[in-house]
């Protein structure tokens, strides 16, 4: 079975990871936690815990129980008090991170407990706040919200103090057969990663091939009028010495209406597919109808995605194994 190690944050990985899950590949999620908004935010500041939101919506994406309980789990407190906009998933793993001693066994009982096949384990065990530093070195940008509206004044990331890692991320990146960083927030979901010595270090002595999922739409304030080769220049910036090898693009025209709706009410705009200056950065281009529209929102297409990312493993497990396969003959016809 292939292994898979998955980077991201938020809404696009957990969409990812609920069409990987059903395919027969060895998955391990990596997840930022340095959000502080909403409920997230409250729980960090008053319990001094690490971000556990995005944990949250992995977590449910990747369960294999009844409906029932992925309602619970999603069930967000609206009645004034002190519970207000607190899911249950929250709580359970602020509760669990109490009872287990740190958030890695708290998500690990709760894939347990959720049937999860694979590994969710998140960036690190300390509380930390992503912290953008401005351009003119006069002030730094303090907390994902506040660097995600201020990239355009930000010209480098890093985190409030030296953070180390979950060791099991770097043995799991050795063992990968497949490197991905999933579609989201690029400098508040992806990038966080990618400010880590241990885990760029980690990518590059790997041998195994990068691939993004690139979004489909741009976030304001982010990456306003970002084409594809916009996404995979800042990732290969923060790489270093590796690049992106493998890029996942929309290439299917989406309705004008919902196009221009995301614009007036969102202002986003549909992230195109350049595919000359993404020829240029050296990336193969996976390009399909990869979008779907849920409830009004532009989302990538789960199981489409998930396929075309296990295509590309199979592919490449056949073209490793074809030189075996030759010697094989070679050597039988030798025997005669």
């Amino acid at each position: 079975m292939n292994h898979v190690v998955v980077f991201g944050g938020g809404t696009g990985l957990s969409c990812l990871l609920s069409g990987l899950k059903l395919f027969p590949v060895d998955v391990t999620t990596v997840i930022t936690v340095s959000d502080n908004g909403s409920s997230t935010g409250v729980l960090k500041k008053e319990l001094d815990i690490p971000a556990v939101g995005d944990i949250g919506k992995v977590l449910i994406s990747m369960a294999n129980v009844d409906e029932d309980f992925i309602r619970l789990l999603r069930y967000r407190f609206s009645r004034d008090g002190s519970l207000k906009n607190h899911p249950v998933r929250n709580i359970m793993l602020a509760a669990l991170i109490n009872l287990k001693g740190n958030l890695t066994e708290a998500t690990r009982y709760m894939c347990h407990l959720l049937n999860i096949n694979g590994t969710v384990l998140p960036l690190t065990e300390e509380v930390v706040e992503l912290v953008g530093e401005s351009e003119d070195h006069v002030r730094d940008f303090y907390g994902e919200e506040e660097v995600s509206q201020n990239i355009r004044h930000i010209t480098r990331l890093s985190y409030d103090h030296e953070i180390h890692i979950n060791q099991e991320i770097v043995e799991k990146i050795k063992e990968a057969d497949l490197i991905i960083f999933s579609s989201g927030s690029l400098y508040t979901s992806i990038l966080p990663h990618l400010i880590v010595d241990d885990v760029v270090n980690a990518i590059a002595q790997s041998t195994a091939p990068i691939l993004y999922v690139c979004n489909l739409v741009t976030q304001p304030g982010e990456t306003d009028r970002y084409n594809v080769s916009d996404h995979l220049q800042v990732l290969n910036q923060y790489l270093r010495s590796r690049k992106v090898d493998i890029v996942i693009a929309n290439n299917s025209q989406i309705d004008d209406n919902v196009r221009k709706h995301y614009l007036v009410t969102e202002g986003k705009t549909v992230v195109n597919l350049d595919r000359g200056l993404v020829e240029q950065t050296g990336a193969e281009i996976i390009e399909d109808d990869v979008f779907c529209i849920d409830d009004g929102k532009i989302r990538h297409d789960a199981l489409k995605t998930a396929f075309l990312i296990f295509s590309y493993l199979m592919a490449r497990s056949n073209q490793r194994l074809t030189p075996q396969f030759t010697d094989e003959r070679r050597c039988l016809k030798t025997a005669k």
